[in-house]
């Protein structure tokens, strides 16, 4: 082979060994970013899962779930029952409970534990009935305290459906008071209208250890139902009622309140509920019946099962 054959040739095979370099680098660069991308897959996987993990069940301190811990199923049925149908002769039989001497019927609503006061404002009607309003928070243990009665008292002048069980904030004054919510069911009565608010959840946005941080938000109250709750209760306390624009309650009766319910379970409560001496029918009830004395006063006295002679001596007291 010539000398000019032999230089071609070599000239060519160093072409082809560069071509073949050339282009394992480039395999080894693709190879690298695949890698790479493959790990970020990876991670955006993990991640997703966490996030994924979190919102079902609600385990995470950002955002907990509202956990009832209370009877479902038939069970449940039978608490609502036991509750929404506390016969009048046991509800006769306290009257005004310990409610009677605590002090707090017609004291002026400007929040902080005053109690139901009769006040001069303009009607409040729905539907062609009284209405009762009621604005309160899922989170709060006064409000939890007094669903309690509300309930009883409703239930003499109508049916509710979709009562579900819920406890107070876990992170407030009196932790997980057993309670009920109104959000979600749905009340009907010839005699009068029940509208609720419950404003926030029972768990906060963000670390729930943190008590700056505010409750998850549930339902606003209209312009005209804010209203109402800035003229009759200036430190926006709640539970905030409104009986018919005639009467006006803020906070819990004395001396009825979260305190007595503390380390009961729903059913316990329920039990209670139908003892008269106990110091939970005494509070609760005596609670009722002064709600109920008021809807009375609206209604004419109608139903005469719900405004019995034992009612009726406590609409005197409501000025």
């Amino acid at each position: 082979m010539g000398k000019a054959s032999r230089t071609k040739s070599d000239v060519s095979r160093r072409e082809r060994i560069a071509a073949q370099r050339a282009a394992e680098r480039r395999a080894e660069r693709r190879r690298r970013i695949l890698i790479a991308s493959g790990s970020v897959l990876v991670v955006v996987a993990i991640v997703l899962a966490f996030v994924l993990v979190k919102i079902t069940s609600g385990s995470g301190t950002s955002h907990p779930k509202a956990a009832s811990n209370g009877p479902a199923g038939a069970a449940l049925s039978t608490l609502v029952n036991e509750v929404t149908t506390i016969p009048a002769s046991t509800l006769d039989a306290v009257g005004g409970g310990s409610i009677s001497n605590g002090g707090s019927i017609g004291a002026s609503p400007s929040g902080g534990g005053t109690f139901f006061t009769d006040v001069s404002g303009s009607a409040l009607t729905s539907g062609g009935k009284p209405e009762f309003l009621y604005i309160g928070a899922e989170y709060c243990p006064y409000c939890a305290a007094q669903r309690w009665p509300m309930i009883i008292a409703l239930s003499r002048f109508g049916t509710f459906s979709g009562l579900s069980t819920i406890h107070s904030s876990s992170t407030d004054a009196y932790p997980n008071t057993p309670t009920w919510t109104f959000y979600g069911s749905h009340y009907t009565s010839k005699y009068l209208t029940f509208v609720s608010v419950e404003e926030t959840k029972n768990y906060r946005i963000g670390n729930t250890t943190n008590t700056s941080v505010n409750y998850v938000p549930l339902q606003t109250p209209t312009s005209a139902q804010q209203s109402l709750l800035t003229k009759y209760d200036p430190n926006q306390s709640i539970p905030f009622l409104d009986i018919g624009g005639k009467y006006v309650g803020v906070g819990n009766p004395n001396p009825y309140g979260p305190q007595d319910l503390q380390g009961m379970s729903w059913t316990q409560v329920a039990a209670a509920l139908r003892n008269p001496s106990s110091t939970i029918a005494q509070g609760a009830l005596g609670t009722a019946n002064y709600l109920t004395a008021a809807i009375c006063k609206l209604t004419g006295n109608q139903p005469a099962s719900a405004c019995t002679p034992a009612i009726k001596a406590l609409e005197a007291k409501l000025g």
